[in-house]
């Protein structure tokens, strides 16, 4: 369909053919609950009432259409806060498909008035709850499949922003919501539209199945090869020891005094929601008299805050160069005893950090603090030098394999990114069949 004529639309243009009613005018609001996190649960409950909470629309959720044949991850209302009778009652706000839920309070910008549109859910009881409000569409004027990206519009998203009040927690009012104009292409157009978007959807859902179905393997990997339960064609023989970390590892670390009024880039740790170990350009002066040291390649390396919690890794090449503190001392692995890989791995799995857990007492209130004699009193079971080295390379194969199913849905994403830019603002017009 070619249209070079266009008409304004906030600080832009649509085509000439596309409308841009109010939000009011599309949407009706329906009846939002206030159930906290606490009356949640994941497990599957009596009255199996499942509950859309609005942390889950800005962490959980990945797509836009909140599909219920995929998605696994929507809660259920505990028994007993809702009486599950009510769901027979007409009036009442049971959610159905095309249904928009909206969270109204945001921590930032970027996430006010994110939103899903409900998809599949083929008799499921399901309401709206804490802090979203809950939209119907006008099915003559907007059409399935395309309400949830009528708010993603660019244009839109700005406004949304600009309208929000707050100081700690942004927020929309419903009556502002209602004025906020959507670009809506004809309905022919919305539903094709809508129809390559969700094409998208589904190759990005059986992508990330395939990297759920390779964790699953990797992790059934990890527990039968660390643990000698299964055994690599080649080794079924082979006997296991067990070793302590004092006899196969070498501490390994050079102190230097840092000149004042130079640059150094040295690890520090993260909470493990964005990882433990980043890299922080500090200047020499702001060490002190703090014990620092540089970082060799090819080394074990732990911190002893937070020790249970993965912060453990592997020194490579490319940190030669940095420092660490007194928190991060570092070990070599004994040539021809011990694969570092294949500590690593063991250290990354269940029984590795049950061990960590144990020499890491902390106490109430307290970080918890892994003493490096501690640490090198601990004993982890091992074969042979060849058979460690064969572990660590199906697991590395394994991850490698994941990684580059993550890498895929990364570019997938970007794809459907890019035509929604285009798609949502008429800059490129699909043809339609009459």
């Amino acid at each position: 369909m070619e249209n070079s004529t266009t008409k304004p639309f906030y600080n832009t243009t649509i085509p000439s053919d596309w409308t841009n009613p109010e939000f009011g005018t599309v949407f009706s609001f329906l009846k939002s609950f206030s159930y906290s996190r606490e009356q949640l649960t994941n497990e599957k409950t009596n009255d199996e009432i499942r509950n859309i909470h609005y942390g889950d629309i800005h962490a959980t959720y990945e797509n836009e259409i909140l599909d219920f044949e995929t998605e696994q991850r929507v809660p259920f209302l505990k028994d007993g806060f809702l009486d599950v009778n009510k769901f027979e009652d007409e009036e009442f706000p049971s959610l159905q498909d095309g249904d928009l839920i909206m969270a109204d309070a945001s921590e930032d910008f970027e996430g006010v008035c994110n939103c899903v549109e409900l998809k599949n859910i083929n008799g499921r009881k399901v309401v709206s709850g804490l802090h979203t409000f809950a939209a119907r569409g006008n099915v003559d004027i907007i059409a399935t499949g395309f309400r949830t990206y009528a708010l993603n519009n660019q244009q839109v998203v700005r406004e949304l922003r600009r309208i929000a009040t707050g100081i700690s927690v942004y927020g929309v009012s419903k009556t502002n919501l209602s004025k906020v104009k959507l670009p809506l292409p004809p309905l022919q157009e919305q539903c094709t539209i809508a129809n390559i978007l969700s094409l998208m959807d589904a190759a990005i859902n059986q992508n990330n199945k395939l990297i759920a179905q390779k964790e699953l393997r990797k992790k059934w990997l990890a527990q039968n090869l660390l643990t000698g339960k299964k055994r690599l064609m080649g080794f079924e023989n082979g006997e296991w020891k067990i070793k302590s970390l004092k006899d196969i590892l070498t501490p390994s670390r050079k102190s230097f005094a840092p000149k004042e009024d130079e640059l150094y880039q040295q690890i520090g740790i993260r909470s493990h929601t964005k990882g433990i170990f980043y890299k922080e350009k500090v200047i020499g002066a702001t060490l002190g008299d703090k014990s620092v040291f540089w970082i060799e390649p090819d080394c074990f390396i732990v911190n002893i805050v937070f020790a249970w919690e993965h912060a453990i890794a592997k020194t490579t090449e490319n940190e030669i160069g940095m420092i660490a503190s007194h928190r991060f001392p570092m070990y070599k692995p004994q040539k021809g005893v011990i694969d570092l890989d294949y500590l690593l791995y063991y250290f990354k799995s269940p029984r590795g950090k049950h061990l960590l857990g144990l020499a890491s007492p902390g106490g109430a209130g307290r970080n918890k603090t892994l003493g490096q004699s501690d640490f090198l009193k601990l004993q982890i079971p091992a074969p042979s030098i060849e058979e460690q080295t064969a572990i660590a390379q199906v697991l590395q194969a394994a991850d490698k394999e994941i990684q580059l199913l993550k890498a895929k849905t990364d570019k997938l994403r970007e794809q459907k990114k890019g035509m929604m830019q285009v798609l949502l603002t008429g800059k490129k017009r699909l043809t339609i069949d009459q």
